[in-house]
């Protein structure tokens, strides 16, 4: 059953292992470049999102490093500070 697949399942099915994660690994580093960290704690998440294993250094990120922008009625929570 496995000699029926044939090239192009194969290809695509590399394309998608390989690039979703890309594409993630690329969209987190500009969600980390945006958000409000020093320069020393930007460098330290990129190390740790780029150099760990595929889903723990994104997912550290999202669950750890992320600041959170509250925003209650239509203002955000640093208005005022």
């Amino acid at each position: 059953m496995s000699g029926e697949r044939g090239c192009l399942f194969n290809s695509l099915l590399f394309l998608i292992i390989i690039f979703v994660p890309l594409l993630g690994h690329i969209i987190e580093t500009f969600m980390i470049l945006e958000d409000d960290h020093s320069a020393a704690g930007k460098l330290l998440w990129l190390a740790v999102v780029w150099l760990l294993f595929p889903v723990v250094g994104p997912l550290l990120y999202l669950l750890f490093g992320q600041r959170r922008h509250h925003v209650a009625f239509g203002r955000s929570s640093k208005v005022g500070r």
